[in-house]
């Protein structure tokens, strides 16, 4: 069996360090694994099975005899070195927003557009973590019955903006049950100009606002949706409309997702709630009667996507409510990321084209 030299970069992060567990707990045969990070983080010593492994300051170098490149370090980091890791032959998964929209780069959920893998000329882009548990839950609906319109808002965690930013809610609600004032200096966007707390609060603004009102961050749910269900970023067959906001939950999204179908033809709530049944990566909890719903405390550490609260709109016929959950941290960015990984090593496309990314 062939085996794959690994590096993850980022790895000393809220998403590296699950990136690392879900590597250990995956079916890649891995032979070698290099853990890289920012300078300040060289150094630390982690864990892979049970093995010390220093943490190494990346350089463009950090990639030689490289297979696979889990990346998370920031769209900075992921723009400076990816290019530098594909050049010296090897295959990058990258958990940032740097390459999602790239039309050279495929924009991967593997329950929902595997077959986009063997696209790839060297980097593969995970999408946001709001993004990936929504078209999951979604995927077997479209299949069946077609999607005309999606509007979707979300509830999501603090987790999301970052180990720094968990510490900050953690110390928010310390101090706010102390009777102190609540200091803030990451939420919502650590790079504006004004910050507030999220601990007992709410905040309708998930990265930096757009011209037209939106955020990027619903900017990028609908953009997404679209190259991952349709393979064109501003296909107009489905209209997806957005609204993100940040809630006091350390781990696990939330989204209220509303939906009309194009052929309501022998589908009903029950119909729906047995596609999700038996989708690829979902759960249905959804019993009304013994207040069985998805709940993000729950989700937390698991890889599924949850799904409750299925239920047919009266006044608009073919269309229907969910509600789904996922750990932002794990399905929204580490396990997705690992299990494209997978993908390339099933279906032995662990290999850099003639026409790699970037090759000039």
């Amino acid at each position: 069996m062939k085996e794959y030299n690994v590096a993850i970069l980022g790895a000393t992060g809220a998403v590296g360090t699950r990136m690392i567990q879900q590597l250990e707990q995956s079916s890649i045969p891995v032979k070698q694994v290099k853990l890289l990070a920012s300078p300040r983080s060289a150094g630390k010593v982690l864990q892979f099975k049970g093995q010390d492994v220093t943490v190494e300051a990346t350089t463009p170098e950090s990639f030689d005899d490289v297979d696979i490149v889990l990346a998370s370090a920031g769209g900075a980091a992921s723009k400076q070195f990816l290019p530098e890791a594909v050049k010296r032959g090897a295959v990058a998964v990258d958990n940032t927003s740097a390459f999602r929209m790239d039309p050279e780069v495929p924009l991967v959920v593997p329950e929902v557009n595997e077959d986009a893998i063997a696209q790839h000329k060297g980097i593969i882009a995970n999408p946001n973590c709001s993004t990936i548990q929504m078209v999951v839950a979604l995927k077997p609906i479209f299949d069946v019955a077609g999607l005309k319109q999606i509007i979707v808002s979300t509830y999501q965690a603090g987790s999301g903006a970052g180990q720094t930013a968990i510490q900050e809610l953690d110390d928010e609600a310390q101090q706010h049950l102390n009777g102190e004032p609540m200091t803030a200096d990451i939420f919502p966007v650590k790079s504006e100009a004004h910050h507030y707390p999220l601990a007992f609060n709410l905040l309708p603004q998930i990265d930096v606002f757009e011209p037209d009102g939106s955020t990027h961050e619903e900017w990028k749910m609908v953009h997404e949706t679209k190259k991952i269900m349709l393979g064109e970023m501003n296909d107009p067959k489905i209209k997806v409309n957005a609204t993100c906001v940040r809630v006091p939950v350390v781990i696990g999204h939330g989204e209220s997702v509303y939906f009309e179908v194009e052929d309501n033809t022998n589908l009903d709530a029950h119909k729906v709630q047995e596609l999700i049944k038996h989708g690829d990566g979902l759960v249905l909890e959804d019993d009304p009667a013994e207040q069985l719903y998805p709940q993000p405390i729950n989700a937390e550490g698991h890889t599924d996507t949850y799904v409750g609260r299925v239920r047919e709109d009266p006044e608009n016929p073919g269309a229907y409510n969910l509600w789904v959950v996922a750990d932002n941290l794990l399905k929204g960015a580490a396990a997705n990321t690992v299990e494209i990984a997978e993908k390339l090593v099933e279906h032995d496309l662990v290999r850099v084209p003639a026409d790699y990314y970037g090759k000039e």
